[in-house]
Parts: C-alpha cells; structure tokens; sequence
C-alpha cells in the first residue's frame, strides 16, 4: 500500500517544519509553473476562457444590480456599500481559489486511487494537490472582484483614516487566507467522505455568495454560524462594516474587525491539523 514518503527526513538530517514548508512552496510554485506553460502555449483558448470566467461572475453582480432597480437599499445598505462587500469577498475568495481551488479534486483522486502516485512523490501532497491543473483563466473572477471593490471604493461615502485605508489590502489578504484554510479542511474531509466535493463547495462558493450581502438581510442564527463556527464573516463583514461606519449585527467590540489576521492563521492552523489527520487515515483503494 503507497503512503507518502517520511517528510521529516532529507540525506538523514532531521527536517524542520520551515524546511517542509519551504520544499511545499517550490514544488507548488513548479507544478503550477509547468501548468502557466502548458495553458499559454494557446493564447487564444486561455483569452476566450478567462473572458468567459470574468463574464460568468460578472453575472452574479448583474443580479445584485437587478435588485437595485426595484429597491433604494438592501437590509438598509445602498448599492455602493453592498459593492463595497461583494468586491471585497469576490477578490479574497477569487485569490484562494486561483492558489489552491483545485482541492476540490481530491475526492476523485481518492475514488479513483490517483492519489497514490503523489504519495510516492518526493513532495508535499498537499502542494501537488493544490497546484494540480493551476488555472490561470481563474485570474477572471479576481480580476472582476477588484474592478467592483475599485468601484465601490470610488463611489461609497466613507469617512477615512489610515486604519480604514490600511484595513482594504489588510481584509483582502486576510480573507485569501480564510478562504484557503477553507479549502484546505474541505478537502481533509473527502479523505473520509470520498465524494463530498458538494459538501466542500457549500462552505467555499456558497460561503462567497453569502458574504456577498449584508448580514442584515440574514438571521442572527446564520450570522452566528458564519462568525464563531465557519468564521468566514472576518473575510469581509467584520472589518468591511468597521471601514463603512456600520455597526455589527452581533453588537462585538469594535477591536473584532482587527483580528481577521488572527483569525486567518488560526483557521490555517487547524486546517493544516485536519488535513494531517486526513491523509495519515488514507488507506487507499485497495485496488
């Protein structure tokens, strides 16, 4: 039975988790390079489906717009500061699924058996996992995240300060990194679920549709889930609602919208836990 070969030793000198975590980043930043070459030696095909990328998600904005045009405010936020959120979160969740969205494949590499040629690979699963046929027609969806957060920036009434100025990259990077930890345990999961690749999008896509609305339109319940279960509320609402002057709906102290860095790390933490555990109960196929 393949299982991965021991990271933790390299010529017999014990590596530490600076030097995994070194080895995971260059054989990502190689497997993705080798699919950038392989997708621009046709320029035309990957011009046509990054197009057709940034039109799909643009379509998810048009509905919001359609809404508007019936309606002066949205759970009492007006079209500029509901764009304000949902650029933010589209470019946030747009950047984690350019880096690693191909984790979504895992559940078919464990039913099929494929993942057993990573294991004996000499790199970090996890790494050939996420750079796994790395699409860079996804530069759409974040190309259109930042055009309506630019937008909304320009035309939201915002009283600003260097805090609120630092705050937009700062919930931006942030929100990445929520997303990505996001995709990391999702795809933990299928080591046990095997097909559950559903599942995972409902926390990933689904949780990027919510985002995009206010929370007022939303029960307490829900904003509770997304805030302390699935903490997917510090990618935008939190620190989004602070840079707007708006209260938030779970009355949380101000400091709160300043912790989406944390809250970032300690989501990667246990995401980086749960998929250890997950590929250490990896038995195979068996085929």
């Amino acid at each position: 039975m393949p299982r991965e070969a021991p990271s933790g030793l390299r010529d017999g000198t014990p590596e530490g988790p600076l030097t995994r975590a070194l080895d995971g980043l260059r054989a990502y930043r190689m497997i993705s390079a080798m699919w950038i070459r392989s997708t621009m030696a046709y320029r035309a095909s990957f011009a046509m489906t990054t197009f057709g990328n940034f039109a799909a998600t643009v379509l998810d904005f048009v509905a919001i717009l359609l809404m508007f045009s019936q309606v002066d405010a949205l759970g009492g936020y007006g079209l500029a500061e509901v764009a304000f959120l949902y650029g933010a979160a589209s470019t946030a969740f747009g950047l984690a699924d350019l880096a690693i969205g191909s984790m979504d494949r895992l559940g078919r590499r464990v039913r099929d058996g494929t993942l057993d040629t990573l294991l004996v690979r000499p790199a970090p699963v996890l790494a050939q996992v996420a750079a796994d046929r790395f699409a860079l027609r996804r530069l759409g969806r974040v190309t259109q995240g930042l055009l309506i957060l630019g937008y909304a920036l320009f035309a939201v009434d915002i009283a600003w300060t260097p805090l609120k100025v630092l705050m937009i990259p700062l919930m931006v990077v942030s929100g990445a990194a929520i997303f990505a930890a996001v995709f990391v345990a999702g795809a933990a999961f299928q080591f046990v679920a095997q097909d559950a690749s559903e599942v995972q999008n409902a926390f990933t896509y689904g949780g990027n549709t919510l985002l995009q609305y206010p929370p007022t339109v939303f029960g307490k319940d829900m904003v509770r889930g997304a805030t302390f279960l699935v903490p997917i509320a510090f990618v935008n609402w939190l620190p989004g609602l602070y840079v707007l002057g708006r209260p938030y709906p779970l009355a949380l102290p101000t400091w709160a919208a300043f912790t989406p860095p944390l809250v970032a790390v300690a989501c990667c933490a246990l995401a980086g836990l749960a998929w250890r555990a997950g590929l250490r109960s990896y038995r195979s196929t068996g085929s």
